[in-house]
């Protein structure tokens, strides 16, 4: 057990030197690639402002922390989620997984941000050219976890990244590690959970569409064509580490309370809460806080807020394992707030 231990400390030695190099992320917030891969997905943990990275398990620990795929009581499961996102925007998810006795759990998933239709303007046109674009944002995802002892779970995650904008796009690649360990220094119920994500080479935009016509002045060919050379940026790189205690009431009431620390390249590091309240394993009620102390007025985080969320799991009435899963995420600036729906099932 004690070599458990070594990889624990190791971890949070890397976590700590990470927060040194990520220091004054918010600098350079709206500069990196692929914003989605920061867009959290499913109803269950979001209800929580994701503050259960020790304790989530199932498909949504795709996203939250990869080491939990491997807990679960099915030998395969489905997941679908929508959320309703800003500026008229949505994010699909959708995921299966196996799970392969002692090897462990493999997982795929998808994920979409539809962005919706953009009218073409130009500045001799500005109200419009007739023509329309459809940006497509979608992560395509692998995953592995298993349990390497009744306490010690490890996930790791490949992702897949493409983003194309007419006849522009381009293709990434990043990875995603966690660990949970259960029932920290001896003290049932504690939990620990360290995760890092979105680690990657840069991303950069390239196709056709960057080609213009320019003259040059010193030349009599005429018009020639020019292509811009866009910038290469990094992946929203992130470190978290949470951790997470069940509190049993009695035979049908149990108690979670999480909160975890996330530190980050690209904006302001989040501390966020969770709490769920679980009645006979069928019915839940959850909530949460997301607190960004570096942001203010002028630079705020927009989901720094308070969030909600209920569940249910339908076992009793259908014979299958299916959850049911909502949760509710206001957002400042914007007037809408986020609805996320989700459902699972377990065979």
């Amino acid at each position: 057990m004690k070599v458990y231990y070594k990889i624990l400390l190791s971890l949070f030695l890397t976590l700590a030197f990470a927060s040194q190099s990520f220091g004054s992320g918010q600098n350079r917030a709206g500069t990196y690639a692929a914003p989605e891969l920061r867009i959290p997905v499913g109803a269950r943990y979001l209800g929580m402002a994701g503050a259960p990275i020790a304790t989530v398990n199932g498909l949504e620990s795709i996203y939250w922390n990869p080491a939990g795929v491997d807990i679960t009581d099915y030998s395969a499961n489905a997941l679908f989620s929508t959320r309703s996102y800003i500026a008229d925007m949505s994010m699909n998810f959708a995921a299966v997984s196996g799970k392969f006795g002692e090897i462990g759990t493999f997982a795929l998933s998808f994920r979409s941000l539809n962005i919706g239709d953009i009218p073409v303007t130009t500045m001799d046109q500005p109200d419009g050219t007739g023509q329309i674009i459809n940006p497509n944002y979608f992560i395509l995802s692998l995953n592995y976890a298993k349990q390497l002892t009744d306490r010690i779970s490890v996930g790791a995650g490949f992702n897949l990244i493409n983003e194309s904008i007419d006849r522009v796009s381009a293709t990434g690649l990043s990875f995603d590690f966690g660990v949970q360990y259960r029932n920290l220094f001896e003290v049932p119920g504690l939990a620990l959970g360290v995760v890092v994500k979105n680690l990657g080479p840069q991303m950069k935009f390239d196709g056709n569409g960057l080609f213009v016509t320019a003259d040059d002045p010193n030349a009599s060919r005429g018009p020639t064509f020019l292509k811009i050379e866009t910038q290469s940026a990094d992946l929203p790189s992130e470190m978290s580490i949470g951790l997470s205690y069940a509190y049993q009431i009695n035979s049908e009431n149990l108690l979670y309370f999480s909160s975890t620390f996330q530190n980050n390249n690209y904006t302001f590091d989040n501390y966020s809460f969770g709490l769920e309240y679980s009645f006979k394993n069928l019915f839940y009620l959850r909530g949460g806080y997301l607190f960004s102390p570096q942001s203010d007025d002028k630079t705020p985080n927009i989901f720094q807020n308070y969030t909600l969320g209920a569940g249910l799991n339908l076992r009793e009435l259908s014979g299958v394992n299916i959850n049911v899963d909502y949760a509710f995420v206001p957002v400042k600036i914007f007037d809408e707030s986020n609805h996320v729906f989700a459902i699972s099932l377990g065979f």
